[in-house]
């Protein structure tokens, strides 16, 4: 199984991250690399939800379960069915002197038949690049420069 991480400050209070985080469902407006992303159910805060995600030209489903700890900043995610032999992380938010500190961790594992050293690094690569893409599409989206109110 491979582990990658990544981490931004972004320049954005900890509450507009997390609540950004959590809205999921929003991603595929600002994150290139989502077709999609639906809420399956919602109860007691945590979410089941159902991605499409793009790679290379090829498409990649995946439903997880996301756990969300309000109290400590956290989710915890992990696949439940889909492509993935193993996909699970952790999202964290924590308010710096900058703004907030993000970090998403993922542990993941997908069976290609006869997938040796060299695709299991090209993929351990394209998972860590994909995880940064992210990270800098949400903080593009919360630094961007917006209208005064009442201006269009």
């Amino acid at each position: 199984m491979a582990k990658v991480g990544a981490m931004t400050i972004i320049l954005a209070p900890l509450d507009d991250v997390y609540e950004l985080a959590k809205n999921v469902e929003s991603f595929p407006e600002f994150m290139p690399d989502l077709e999609s992303v639906r809420i399956l159910e919602r109860l007691n805060g945590d979410t089941v939800t159902e991605w499409v995600g793009v790679v290379q030209g090829r498409k990649i489903r995946w439903v997880e379960d996301d756990k969300w700890d309000d109290a400590a900043h956290i989710c915890r995610f992990r696949q439940r069915e889909g492509d993935f032999t193993v996909y699970e992380g952790t999202w964290s938010f924590e308010a710096v002197p900058e703004g907030t500190r993000t970090n998403l961790v993922v542990e993941f594992e997908i069976n290609i038949p006869l997938a040796g050293a060299l695709l299991s690094n090209l993929l351990k690569m394209l998972m860590q690049r994909n995880l940064e893409s992210m990270l800098q599409a949400l903080k593009g989206e919360l630094e961007r420069p917006r209208a005064p109110r009442g201006v269009k």
